[in-house]
């Protein structure tokens, strides 16, 4: 992997799991890390793991809920008082959202914590990521997937996996998409594989208790991440969708380029942004 000393690395969904085991070793790596999480507790306690390997650099943590578009506008007002160059923007918050759940804004939950809160994020955050890469957490989950980008309200009721698999989709698309419009961003996205981690938590499934033998560590799960956050530009390929540091092609659909621009322009709109 390439080194990563002072650059500047934002990873969302960071309390736990894949996002708490990238923070640290990229801080380790000698990146300044800063983490974005919901819920407070976990993110004051994933702050001071990180902060523990951090050789005394300081490691923000912004709370900042993304069933709430509001809360992306607030941490960007932030984002861009403190910093002039992001060099990596890790889309890692999402999950699995328990029934059909519409946000306050008026979308499907599952595709707004996954795909519209990071699609709005990066948008927001272009200035700042010239030079610099976008990763985003997908997962083999996409196979599942029926995404229809007229319908990010949800109207449209699919079962909890579709749905999710739609939502992962939508993740690799986008970085597809933004490696077209954006070439002056490396974007990629990345299936982490199973992760015993929360994951499952909000729909209460034990899906550990039953899978963990065949969970991967969250510093597994996280590897990929952080070799695409730390490895040479020249040796990626944007735009690509990689599984354990390969670079793999998604189902048909999910490699669609029609799909991705649609899917970008109907963001756009539902973000407020087109």
């Amino acid at each position: 992997m390439g080194d990563l000393t002072g650059r500047t690395v934002v990873i969302t969904g960071a309390s736990s799991g894949i996002g708490l085991a990238a923070a640290i070793d990229m801080t380790r790596r000698g990146a300044n890390t800063v983490l974005v999480g919901r819920n407070p507790e976990r993110l004051e306690a994933a702050a001071t793991a990180v902060r523990a390997v951090a050789s005394g650099r300081n490691v923000p943590a912004y709370r900042s809920d993304f069933a709430r578009l509001d809360d992306v506008h607030v941490l960007v007002d932030h984002l861009r008082q403190r910093y002039e160059r992001i060099d990596v923007l890790a889309n890692n918050a999402g999950g699995v959202v328990r029934g059909h759940q519409v946000t306050a804004d008026g979308f499907d939950a599952t595709l707004q914590t996954n795909h519209l809160a990071a699609f709005l994020l990066s948008n927001l955050l272009r200035e700042q990521l010239r030079g610099g890469r976008i990763i985003n957490t997908a997962s083999a989950a996409h196979a599942m997937g029926a995404l229809d980008p007229s319908d990010l309200r949800g109207s449209k009721r699919h079962g909890l996996w579709r749905q999710y698999g739609s939502a992962k989709q939508a993740n690799i698309l986008f970085a597809a998409e933004a490696a077209r419009r954006w070439p002056d961003i490396m974007s990629a996205s990345y299936h982490p594989g199973f992760v015993r981690s929360r994951f499952g938590a909000s729909i209460g499934i034990n899906l550990m208790t039953r899978l963990a033998p065949f969970a991967r560590t969250p510093e597994r799960g996280a590897d990929t991440l952080v070799w695409l956050a730390a490895t040479p530009p020249v040796q990626l390929t944007s735009g690509g969708y990689y599984v354990d540091r390969h670079l793999s092609r998604p189902t048909r659909d999910t490699a669609d380029p029609a799909l991705a621009a649609s899917l970008w322009n109907e963001s756009l709109r539902a973000v407020g942004l087109g």
